[in-house]
Order: structure tokens, then C-alpha cells, then sequence
């Protein structure tokens, strides 16, 4: 070999050496994954259990192998990102979404779509879900997100970093702030019931300060060098380690925040749901009793006899109407509503009965309120365009309501395990005082209603019998009128405080469920006692059960009101039908049927008492079932064109720079041309990773690429010191040049660079595209601060 050959050689780049890690810097990565995994750790109180520990410490896995692999064989910033970006979506899938693979390994779109999705609206469902999270599938996604670009960044760090830099106290400052980013993530996320606060604390601060001890320097010397300082920086270690226990011990004791002081998130972030954008759905009562009274709404199984099938429980009273609570006035209120999994909270206050489980199918029903029974504890839909929308589904433990934001439509089904509340007798209750339930205080209430309910409640004394006291009086005086025109005495919808003045203040109370119910409420919240008002389905039901067809005419009301240590007791203050008052002669009939009382007539036209209940107009073609492109296929979409746009639309912008370049290089008189046939060519050598030195004379810097070409026998180096020669004969001869010449130098120029080219790997020849010799220039100039330095 010659001289030349064996200095081309040597001045070669070393494009297919591998840069395995030292020992120190698998010890520095080692490192930073132990404190990544102590930060992991933090998210169990959210996920309630270890389950997310799959997902976490696949992440710190794949990241570090991901980091190390890409350090190994010197990919660039954007190869590494790539390769980075396919192992998450491949290795995810397995790792944090496994239900939604095949064979629990291969990735599926369902799978594809679960990581894009929980890695970007995740983060606000683990803040706004009722721990312990189980669901969504995608909720997984984001610890196995966190701890996947900690770990990625601290080995990126340790291997292409720290390992080729001075060993200074604030490098291994910066390579510590991932880890410590993912340890206060843990926290924020978490619950007011810290884990394992101070043993993570105090193991995380040991093995940060023995670290840094050992991997910096002391008075420029290893310690490792010497005995005595060896020995010296081993009793420092142990002495750190135990004032760092005792420290850290004693600090965790004393100065520990209480539960209810502790700053996370979960407690400053409301759930997106506010049921206030909803009308309240007893001011929608009629509708059902006079508009869809015998049409079916929905079907249920396993019913038991006796059953309610609650809607939506009201305890906020205005004077107009019963509705929800406003979420920001009372966490615990009815409007309070959490994204839930399958498993639901339970209940604060009940004493649960057992529940047979209840299949309900929707056929004409429509609203964003699901009908269930008692307290549910286990929620599934089962079928219809509900099935894909269960991450809209929202639930209140306090009142055993739920929603779906979606809305419920005909063939949508759903199966709900459930207790129910067990109904002691007034004679139970007589000793039982009522809870201290916080509940908004109700407004707009007439002055009837507590005086009707201090006259009504005279004579008993325990709040269970004043509340039945009332109770029956409602029930044996008052009549039932639904306000239809077949109604012997039709009565006004509504139950604001004009209604209910109305219905107290008349000879006869004339009302139905949504009059009798808010005057029972506003009577038991005038004495002082927790009442709120249940809208719902009351179906017969069979000894048998079976299937049980629900239609408008079941609809009903209810009062429930908290006794201490037993629960919501309910209370039906609504009259059943009576018999017709003596007074009034029945028509006669053709055959004899039995007799029931109804309300007196009234001198009023039927017509000026009735309230009509207008309805939305539905196009005729309401029920024609269009194509509707599912969820996940918005989220992989948005996912496939991010990372399109990642990859070319810095391949377009550097392809337009580069073009307008070289068109200016392009014009001009000859010599001006030549000159830029020159400067391209050193622009685009150095764009495939030639070492191109400023300030050199053409000649001299065409002997340094030239020695700097690979040495292949197919391949034989450009003549660059031939094209030097010419360029500087037409830019310094004086002469004017022919346009054939500067356009021959061009296709010499263009030539040599296209060799180039050819000799460079596949990997250098695509990163060249994105390089732009001025920008890496400016680069190497901001970052280069020190001389690098091996490890070994």
C-alpha cells in the first residue's frame, strides 16, 4: 500500500465503526434508569395496583435499547428519530395495549390507534378519571410514554454526551433532569395517598448524590488512582448515605404535608362533563306522560318486582326548576360526574341489597341520561353505536347516576351489576337521625311550602315520621292528573315555585309525580332534612321477570332523602288513582267495570290548563343509517401525516434552499460562475460528511478531499486539484470566458459530486438531503466549547 493510499485511509471517515458504550457510561445509564423506574413507581396510587408497571418498565426498555442502538451505529438526529418513533408504535402495542393485539404481540390498527391517541389526550383522562383507572385500554399509554422518552433522552445523553465531554457537576445535572421531570410527573398525577413517599424520596436522593460523587472528578485526580482517596471517598459514600436516611427519614415524618395539603393535579382539573349544558329531565316529564306514553322506550331483563330504573337524581332547586349541581359548587354534588372503566366506584352512603344483573336495550329512548337500577358497580355496552363511544360514558357515585356524552339510541345496549338501596320502615327510621349530607341550598322556594310542612308535620317527632306524615297527606288528599285531555281534571306542567304555590294553595291538589315529588323535596329541605328528587321508569314487573317492555307511560318520580348509617331512603308522596268522589255520577256503561275516583272537574277549559310539550321536528330520513368513520381512524390518520410531514417537509424546505442556491451560483459572467461551480462542490462534500476547512486555496482544499475520498478499485477519486486549476484560470486570468466553458466546469463540478455521491453508504447519501453546509457551519461554531475527550 502507499503513502497516499494509507493517508487516504487514514483521513477517511469512519462511517462504519460501532461505538459500543464504555463501562462508565453503562454505569451512567444504568443510573439514570434506576431513578427513571423510582419516578415510574409514583403512578401507582392513580392506577391503584401494579398492573401499569408493564407498560412503565417496557418503556424504559425499549427507550434505553432504542438509545443504545442508535449510538452504536451513529445515527443522525433524524434516522434516530424515526427508528425511535417505529419501535414505540411496534413494541407499544404489546407492551401497553396487549387486549388489542393478536396473540397479545402483533400490533393491530385498534392498537395502532390506542398509542397515538392515549399519547396525546391520555395525560387529561388519568387526571379527570375516578381512580383507581382501569379504563379506557389507551390509559396504559401513558406511563409506558413517560418512561419511554426519559429513558430514551438520559441514554442519548450518557452515550453521546457525557461520554465525550469534561466530567463537570452540571453536565450530570442536565442528564439528571429527565429522570427527576419523570419522578415529579408521578406525583402531580397522583392521588392525595402518597406511595411510598419517603423511601422513594430518600432512594432517589442516595443514589443521585453517590453518583454525582463518584462520576465527578475530585482536584482533577481519579480517586481511584490512589488508595488513601479510595478509601477516603468510600467512608464519604457511607457517610452520605446515612445522614441521607436519617435526614431524609426525620424530614418524611415531620415535615411531611397532611393528605388533604398535598398539591396534585387531579384535585385542581374538573371533568370536561357538565350536565348544566343539559335541560333538567324533569322539566321534560310531560313528554313522556302525554307524548310518548305508549310508545316503548327501552326493554330490560332481570327486573326484579318492585324495581326503579333511576335516570338522573336532582338536588339543586332555583325557584324554576330541579336540576344538578353545578360541579364547581360541590365536588360531591349530583353534578359531579367522573370518566369511568367498566368497574365503577361504589356508593358513599347506602346499605347495598344484592342485585340480579340487568341486560337494557334502547328502542325508542334518546338522551344523553342512562336509565339504570340502584347503584351500579359493573357497567358494559354491550352492543349498537353506543359500543364504540364507551370513553364518553361518565358516572356519579353519590347518586348512582350516569351519562354517555354521546347519547343513547335505538340499538344500543348495555349490562349493569348493581346493588340496591335496602328500604327499612318508618318504624326503623323513627330512631335513625337524618345524615349530614352537604347538598346546595334550594332558592326561590314560596312561603307555602314551609308553612304547609310545619302544619303537616305537627304531632310527629323523629324526621322519618314527619317525612311520612307528609307524605300521607300528599297521598289521601291529592289527585293524580297527568294533564291529557282524556284526564277528568287536567293539571298544569311544570314545578316551578308558581306550580307548586298552585298546588298547595287549591281546594284540591291536582298534579302528577313532577308537581307531588318537588313539593314533598321542598317541604323535607324546609325542616331541614337532605332530600333530592330521582326521575325514572317504574314498569310492572312480573313474579317471573323476563323481559320487561318500558314505555312512556312508566315514567315516574321519586323523593329520596339520607339517613345516617343506612342510606337514600325513598319516599313516593305521588297519589295513586282514586276513586271518582261521590258527588260525581259515573256514565253508565254497557258492561260493568271497575270504578275509580278521579279529580273533581274544573270550570276551567281543559284547554287553558293544558301545557303543550313541543318536540324537534325529525327529517323524514332521521332513521337512514349513514357511514360514519370510527374514532381510531382519525387518531392513526393524524399520526401516519405527522409523521409524513416530520420526514419531508424538512426534505422539501432544505430541496428549496438548496435550489435557489444553486440557481444564484448559476448566473452572472463566467468567472462568477466558475466560482460557484467551486463553492457548490465544497457545499455538497460537505453535506455528505466531508471535513471541508474554511480559508483554504482550491488546490489545497482539493488535496484534502481527495485524500479524504474512499479507496474503492471500482471507483477512482475525482480529479478535484485538475478543476481547482481551471477554476482559478477562469476567475483570475482576466479574460473573459466563453459561455461553453463555464458550463463545462459546471458538468465537471455537478460530476464530482455525483461521484461522491456514488462512493457514500445509503444512510450518508439521505442525511445529506437534509443538511445545509451553512447551518451545520453556524452549528459547530455555538456548540464546540471544549476539546472532546475518550473515556478510556
Amino acid at each position: 500500500m502507499t503513502a497516499a493510499t494509507t493517508t487516504a485511509a487514514a483521513s477517511a471517515p469512519r462511517t462504519s465503526a460501532l461505538a459500543w458504550p464504555g463501562g462508565r457510561t453503562w454505569l451512567d445509564i444504568t443510573v439514570l434508569l434506576a431513578l427513571a423506574a423510582l419516578g415510574v413507581i409514583g403512578f401507582t396510587p392513580s392506577y391503584g395496583g401494579y398492573s401499569f408497571l408493564a407498560a412503565g418498565i417496557g418503556g424504559l426498555v425499549l427507550g434505553a435499547l432504542t438509545g443504545v442502538f442508535t449510538s452504536v451505529f451513529r445515527l443522525g438526529g433524524l434516522l434516530t428519530f424515526a427508528v425511535a418513533i417505529v419501535g414505540y408504535f411496534v413494541v407499544g402495542s404489546a407492551v401497553a395495549v396487549p387486549s388489542q393485539t393478536i396473540f397479545g404481540v402483533v400490533p393491530t390498527l385498534q392498537s395502532l390507534a390506542s398509542l397515538a391517541i392515549g399519547t396525546v389526550y391520555g395525560w387529561a383522562d388519568l387526571l379527570t378519571l375516578s381512580t383507581p383507572v382501569g379504563a379506557p385500554a389507551y390509559i396504559a399509554v401513558v406511563p409506558y410514554a413517560a418512561s419511554w422518552v426519559v429513558a430514551l433522552v438520559s441514554t442519548l445523553l450518557a452515550t453521546r454526551w457525557l461520554a465525550h465531554r469534561p466530567r463537570t457537576a452540571w453536565r450530570f445535572g442536565v442528564a439528571l433532569v429527565p429522570a427527576t421531570v419523570l419522578y415529579l410527573v408521578g406525583i402531580l398525577v397522583g392521588t392525595d395517598e402518597a406511595y411510598q413517599a419517603g423511601i422513594r424520596g430518600v432512594a432517589f436522593a442516595v443514589l443521585v448524590l453517590v453518583w454525582l460523587g463518584w462520576r465527578t472528578p475530585v482536584g482533577g485526580v481519579a480517586a481511584t488512582a490512589d488508595r488513601s482517596l479510595l478509601t477516603r471517598k468510600i467512608a464519604g459514600t457511607v457517610a452520605v448515605v446515612l445522614v441521607a436516611v436519617l435526614a431524609g427519614g426525620a424530614a418524611g415524618y415531620w415535615l411531611a404535608p397532611a393528605k388533604d395539603q398535598r398539591f396534585v393535579l387531579r384535585d385542581e382539573i374538573e371533568p370536561p362533563f357538565d350536565p348544566l349544558d343539559y335541560p333538567s329531565p324533569l322539566a321534560g316529564y310531560r313528554h313522556f306522560t302525554k307524548q310518548v306514553d305508549e310508545e316503548e322506550q327501552f326493554t330490560a331483563t332481570g327486573l326484579q318486582p318492585g324495581d326503579r330504573i333511576r335516570m338522573a337524581t336532582l338536588d339543586s332547586y332555583t325557584g324554576k326548576l330541579w336540576n344538578v349541581t353545578d360541579s364547581n359548587a360541590s365536588a360531591a354534588g349530583s353534578g359531579s360526574y367522573e370518566l369511568v372503566g367498566r368497574s365503577l366506584p361504589s356508593a358513599p352512603l347506602v346499605t347495598p341489597v344484592a342485585h340480579p344483573e340487568v341486560d337494557i336495550t334502547i328502542t325508542g329512548y334518546q338522551d344523553v341520561w342512562v336509565p339504570g337500577v340502584g347503584y351500579p358497580t359493573d357497567f358494559e355496552l354491550t352492543g349498537g353505536e353506543a359500543k364504540t363511544h364507551s370513553d364518553d360514558l361518565r358516572y356519579n357515585a353519590s347518586t348512582g347516576s350516569m351519562v354517555l356524552t354521546t347519547g343513547l339510541h335505538e340499538g344500543d345496549s348495555y349490562r349493569i351489576d348493581a346493588v340496591t338501596q335496602e328500604a327499612p320502615s318508618i318504624e326503623e327510621l323513627s330512631s335513625v337521625p337524618v345524615a349530614n349530607v352537604e347538598l346546595p341550598p334550594v332558592t326561590g322556594v314560596p312561603d307555602i311550602v314551609s308553612s304547609k310542612a310545619q302544619e303537616w308535620a305537627t304531632g310527629a317527632v323523629s324526621p322519618a315520621e314527619q317525612l311520612e306524615a307528609i307524605r300521607l297527606k300528599f297521598v289521601t288528599t291529592g289527585f293524580l292528573s297527568h294533564g291529557r285531555a282524556s284526564d277528568a281534571v287536567p293539571s298544569r306542567a311544570g314545578h316551578g315555585a308558581d306550580r307548586i304555590s298552585d298546588l298547595l294553595d287549591a281546594t284540591q291538589m291536582i298534579g302528577d309525580e313532577e308537581q307531588y315529588t318537588s313539593a314533598f323535596a321542598l317541604m323535607a329541605r324546609s325542616l331541614g332534612y337532605p332530600a333530592r328528587v330521582v326521575m325514572g321508569f317504574a314498569p310492572e314487573v312480573g313474579e317471573g321477570g323476563g323481559t320487561v317492555s318500558v314505555t312512556g307511560d312508566d315514567v315516574t318520580a321519586w323523593v329520596e332523602v339520607a339517613f345516617e348509617g343506612v342510606g337514600w331512603v325513598p319516599f313516593d308522596p305521588t297519589p295513586d288513582e282514586t276513586d271518582i268522589p261521590q258527588d260525581q255520577v259515573p256514565k253508565p256503561q254497557s258492561e260493568p267495570q271497575p270504578q275509580v275516583r278521579q279529580p273533581p272537574r274544573s270550570d276551567k277549559e281543559p284547554e287553558d290548563l293544558l301545557t303543550p310539550v313541543e318536540l324537534e321536528k325529525q327529517d323524514p330520513d332521521e332513521d337512514d343509517v349513514d357511514f360514519v368513520i370510527p374514532g381510531w381512524a382519525y387518531g392513526v390518520g393524524i399520526g401516519l401525516v405527522s409523521l409524513l410531514a416530520v420526514v419531508f417537509v424538512p426534505l422539501l424546505i432544505v430541496g428549496t434552499v438548496k435550489a435557489r442556491r444553486l440557481r444564484k451560483r448559476r448566473r452572472g459572467p463566467v468567472a462568477d460562475q466558475a466560482a460557484g461551480a467551486w463553492e457548490e462542490l465544497a457545499d455538497r462534500y460537505s453535506e455528505l460528511g466531508y471535513q471541508v476547512p474554511p480559508k483554504l486555496t482550491r488546490p489545497l482544499l482539493a488535496s484534502r478531499l481527495e485524500a479524504q475520498f474512499p479507496a474503492s478499485e471500482q471507483q477512482a477519486p475525482p480529479r478535484l486539484r485538475v478543476l481547482a486549476s481551471e477554476t482559478d484560470e477562469l476567475v483570475f486570468s482576466g479574460r473573459e470566458g466563453a459561455a461553453e466553458e463555464g458550463t463545462a466546469l459546471w458538468d465537471d463540478a455537478l460530476g464530482a459530486v455525483g461521484a461522491a455521491r456514488a462512493a457514500a453508504p445509503a444512510r450518508v447519501r439521505l442525511l445529506s438531503r437534509y443538511r445545509i453546509r451553512s447551518a451545520r457551519d453556524l452549528a459547530a461554531r455555538l456548540t464546540t466549547t471544549a476539546p472532546r475527550r475518550s473515556e478510556h
